[in-house]
């Protein structure tokens, strides 16, 4: 199996099923109940150039918060290196490669950056190939499995399956807002700790997973994730000064 270890993107959390930071990191994206219409003078605002501080509302995608975006990572668990660590693996991969593409797909039809375009495709190029190839490994290794997500439940001690929610919060994906002057802001402040979460479970899956298949793909995972991390705070600085 080849992967491009240029381009392979990837991240929400089941209290039940023991990824309980993704959880809080999405809030499943739900939508704004802010009154447009309301005061933001009392908002918390950041400085994005010497004249102009961008509110707080405007930065984040709808339903996310700073804070719960930038720890979302901490303490995904997938569960011990057991016969069935792979299958949690690929379900929760999977979902959140699902997100990714999504997110990717508003930001074609949304942004007018050419380098945010381009990123975009990319993402869905590279997802939907690694979700066609999960899926498969899936069938191959594990063809008596239920067809619904697993997860792993700390709490308990042992795999179930994931209910609508917990598969809606690891896809992390939402709505981004409009396509305003602040659009790649927030698209970006969405994927870049949504990369950070798949470099938690691909360092989890390098250190537990036995198959080869596996490990490739999360090295390549790790080697190109940082790199669009890295990518994305530049533009970040470059056009906004965050």
């Amino acid at each position: 199996m080849k992967f491009n270890s240029k381009r392979i993107l990837l991240l929400p959390g089941l209290p039940s099923l023991g990824l309980g930071a993704i959880v809080a990191a999405v809030a499943t994206i739900a939508s704004c109940s802010a009154n447009p219409n309301s005061s933001t003078t009392n908002q918390p605002v950041v400085s994005s150039s010497p004249t102009q501080s961008i509110p707080m509302s405007k930065q984040m995608p709808q339903g996310m918060s700073q804070g719960n975006m930038m720890n979302h990572s901490m303490g995904m668990d997938l569960g011990p290196a057991d016969a069935n660590y792979d299958l949690r693996f690929i379900d929760g991969m999977m979902l959140h490669h699902q997100g990714a593409v999504v997110m990717a797909q508003e930001a074609q039809r949304k942004s007018s950056r050419t380098e945010i375009k381009k990123l975009a495709a990319e993402i869905i190029t590279a997802q939907e190939k690694e979700i066609a190839s999960m899926k498969t490994w899936r069938t191959n290794w594990y063809a008596s499995a239920a067809t619904t997500p697993m997860g792993y439940s700390s709490s308990m001690g042992h795999m179930m399956p994931m209910s609508q929610d917990q598969m809606n919060s690891m896809m992390m994906s939402g709505d981004l807002g409009a396509a305003d002057n602040q659009f790649d802001l927030r698209f970006v402040n969405a994927m870049i700790p949504h990369h950070e979460g798949a470099l938690v479970m691909a360092k989890d899956a390098l250190a537990k997973s036995q198959r080869p298949e596996i490990k490739v793909l999360a090295q390549a995972i790790l080697a190109s994730q940082q790199v669009e991390i890295d990518q994305m705070k530049s533009w970040r600085k470059s056009w906004y000064n965050q």
